[in-house]
């Protein structure tokens, strides 16, 4: 049999068709237009996703017997809100996760509500991106579109309902409207009552593996496929990502190292940091799982390669870096480009090099940005070992992956064994294989990725280097809180 796994994403839709061996046939990317139609708004058009998907379908599978095709899931972008009315037509442009206007909501939501009683509520606190706060701004400026609302989806939820008929959520993607109850994986009657709406116009919840429906004749006539092909509930981007990279389980972890970065370590037992330094949601696999978001990771090598040193050759930058220098460098770097979400959650903090002299080189720069980034990584890590949750294990991915030396720095930060996927998919792998679980390929999420996820080799830290990088570790993290309060004078 055949599986469709969908990546939502942001600028676009990928697909890929998979056999039940996990085996890649087939991928097709569609993009789509995002809309700014206002200095920190990012607005979507959700039929925009429909047609890239039904077109995407289509294409992926013009090749093969289409009525081979047993199950389809979707991966999406999360704490996007899709708002229909009575007739289930969309009734404004979807609002999405990197849309900034609700800045004000998100005051009253963490200082007047309160941080605590949201994560008692929640297990998280209101950041900008997430789905209650773009409720609450509706409801305050669209008054009259707010009225209208019949059902809340979220942005991969509102392609199920297309494709099915039905309205559904799953637990993982829930966990990031600041609406569910993470820890009792049901809907928060209280922060229903907050934003004023009903109860009925939220969906049902499943677990990502869950099937919530069957593709309806129609649309499945139109696609080339059987009117029996089931949908899985699917998953937010970050967990089917996470599946995609076997991360399942209790300890199980992985670190992305892209543009942003992300450690997502899944967890058999709920927990919660009381600082809420990290993200506590339900995992795909039918857990939970501890996330932290630093939001310049790769894209700091980046920066610091193509806008001061002005070269792309990445590489070439970090030949002279040997191993005697690894855990001996004076420069440090703060890797706050655009601020940082975990475990800091400061918007005003900034980058910054510390500790140059007159013999600091530009590979000592080089190296410090690398290092800086890795330590931040281990700055997330350690709100996770105080919960009890400690991996020895981490799974890498990400542009930032490719490069030898930052997973010897990663391994040694960390002091973790760093191992390498043999494919990289993203989450529309993920997608599939929570497909296959559903359709009954695998008993479970886990028994699929311990079959299908294999890596192609691993780094072990060293004992002496990770003992000294314990050492600049300590120093790294007392830079920031002795530079805080600067930063809101520094910015402005």
């Amino acid at each position: 049999m055949l599986y469709i796994g969908v990546d939502l994403g942001t600028s676009a839709v990928k697909l890929l068709l998979t056999d039940e061996k996990g085996q890649i046939l087939n991928t097709v990317t569609n993009e789509y237009p995002v809309f700014f139609p206002h200095p920190g708004w990012s607005e979507q058009n959700p039929e925009d996703w429909i047609t890239a998907v039904m077109a995407g379908i289509k294409e992926l599978t013009a090749k093969v017997d289409g009525k081979q095709v047993a199950g389809l899931a979707v991966a999406g972008q999360m704490h996007g809100l899709v708002a229909l009315d009575a007739e289930d037509k969309v009734i404004r442009p979807a609002i999405l996760w990197n849309d900034g206007r609700t800045f004000a909501e998100v005051d009253y939501l963490n200082n007047e509500i309160g941080k605590a009683r949201l994560s008692e509520l929640t297990a998280n606190i209101a950041f900008a991106g997430f789905t209650a706060p773009k409720i609450l701004w509706m409801k305050k400026n669209e008054p009259e579109n707010f009225a209208k609302i019949a059902k809340i989806m979220l942005p991969k939820d509102y392609v199920n309902y297309v494709l099915t008929g039905v309205h559904s959520c799953d637990y993982s993607d829930a966990s990031g409207m600041l609406l569910l109850d993470v820890k009792n994986k049901c809907w928060s009657k209280e922060m229903i009552e907050i934003c004023g709406l009903d109860e009925s116009v939220l969906p049902a919840l499943y677990e990502s593996y869950d099937v919530t429906g069957t593709i309806k004749a129609d649309i499945a006539a139109e696609l080339g496929l059987s009117d029996g092909v089931k949908v899985v509930a699917g998953a937010g981007d970050n967990a089917a990502a996470a599946i995609g990279t076997g991360t399942v389980g209790n300890g199980g972890c992985n670190i992305s190292l892209g543009t942003s970065g992300t450690v997502f370590i899944s967890s058999e037992n709920f927990g919660v940091d009381p600082n809420n330094a990290l993200h506590a949601f339900a995992h795909a696999d039918g857990s939970w799982h501890l996330m932290g978001c630093m939001l310049s990771a790769a894209s700091c090598n980046k920066w610091f390669c193509d806008e001061i040193l002005k070269t792309k050759d990445y590489g070439a930058e970090q030949v002279d870096i040997t191993d005697d220098k690894l855990g001996n460098n004076r420069v440090f770097f703060l890797p706050y480009l655009m601020g940082e979400r975990s475990p800091i959650n400061d918007t005003d903090a900034r980058a910054m090099f510390v500790g140059m002299s007159m013999d600091s080189t530009r590979s000592d720069m080089v190296q410090a940005v690398l290092e800086g980034v890795a330590f931040a990584i281990r700055d997330s890590f350690e709100v996770a070992r105080a919960l009890g949750v400690s991996p020895d294990t981490s799974m890498l991915c990400g542009g930032g992956a490719k490069s030898p030396l930052w997973r010897k720095i990663m391994a040694n930060v960390l002091n973790v064994t760093i191992t390498i996927p043999q494919t990289e998919q993203g989450p529309g792998y993920g997608g599939a294989m929570l497909a296959m679980t559903g359709c009954g390929e695998y008993p479970t999420v886990i028994d699929c990725a311990k079959e299908l996820i294999k890596t192609s080799y691993e780094v072990k830290p060293d004992p002496e280097l990770a003992a000294r990088y314990e050492d600049r570790y300590q120093r790294f993290k007392e830079i920031y809180p002795a530079v805080k309060q600067l930063y809101k004078t520094l910015v402005k």
